[in-house]
């Protein structure tokens, strides 16, 4: 099983041999031998590339959770009578991975240095939670999925732009004055179709009426990076999580725009697999996790 896993997350049978110290001849015989005991095979191997087969696919799931087991049930005695050790298998998405986890793995490695961390990056992560230690989710209001998952922060999206933008063009201090305004948008931020322009705002507080305003499309991406970038460069207005770019907004590289209206609300969660054993490692880092956010 370890072998199986090792070939797929290292992407070939030579390399996985590197990884384990074995042979490249030993690590093909045992990955043969576990296909002919399943009596399915597992990948599809050519002279260019490896594919796992379907049958492939849902093995991994279930070794991965197997081996994770087997993992903490040995930390477990180790931990009895020692420091916490080992790693901590960890999903997230781009814009976390960037603005948030890494810039603390100074300070998670200070504080638990025989913790490991791997992570791994997915744009939409919720549907691979049981793959991993912990997946981190970047979810806006009134989701709901059948994960186990801790509320870790929530933020707001709000409206920002770069006081070089705002010298250029003066500052709204409505929402009617962002009409035809530069808009960098990122494709969930809609109202409407596909091709609409529209920017949708309500209140921060209480119950009031949202407003809807027209603006003028320059750029619309899918990366936070890019629109942060774009947004921090003078080329327009952009909606951006506050929690995200606090740093900017601390600097004075960003300016905070009516802050009475929002675009919504977002939660970040910290999501684990289904089964029941939690790892003190797994538990230690999302109480680092949670600890950070909020602060």
């Amino acid at each position: 099983m370890r072998v199986f896993q090792r070939v797929v997350d290292e992407g070939g049978f030579a390399a996985a041999a590197r990884a384990m110290d074995m042979s490249p001849a030993g690590v093909t015989r045992l990955f043969g031998d576990l296909e002919q005991h399943l009596g399915a095979r597992l990948m599809n191997r050519t002279t260019r590339k490896l594919a796992l087969t379907d049958a492939g696919e849902t093995y991994l799931v279930r070794v991965r959770g197997i081996l994770s087991e087997i993992d903490d049930a040995e930390a477990a005695v180790v931990s009895s009578n020692q420091e916490i050790q080992g790693t901590v298998h960890v999903l997230t998405s781009p814009v976390l991975a960037s603005y948030y986890l890494a810039p603390r793995i100074a300070a998670w490695h200070e504080r638990y240095p025989k913790v490991a961390l791997e992570i791994a990056i997915d744009p939409f992560p919720q549907s691979r939670v049981d793959e991993f230690d912990v997946t981190f989710m970047v979810v806006d209001e009134g989701y709901d999925a059948n994960v186990v998952a801790r509320p870790l922060a929530t933020s707001e999206w709000i409206v920002c732009a770069s006081p070089k933008y705002l010298q250029r063009t003066g500052t709204p201090l409505v929402p009617q004055d962002l009409a035809q305004r530069e808009y960098l948008k990122y494709p969930r931020q809609q109202v409407g179709g596909t091709s609409s322009r529209r920017l949708g705002l309500r209140p921060l507080q209480g119950d009031g009426a949202s407003v809807e305003v027209e603006m003028r499309e320059v750029l619309q991406s899918i990366s936070f990076d890019v629109l942060c970038r774009a947004t921090l460069d003078g080329v327009g207005i952009s909606i951006l999580s506050r929690m995200l770019v606090s740093r900017y907004l601390a600097s004075g590289e960003l300016v905070h725009l009516l802050p009475d209206w929002i675009f919504g609300r977002l939660t970040v969660y910290g999501a684990v697999p289904s089964r029941k054993l939690i790892p003190a490692r797994t538990r230690a880092f999302l109480a680092f996790a949670s600890e950070h956010l909020t602060a």
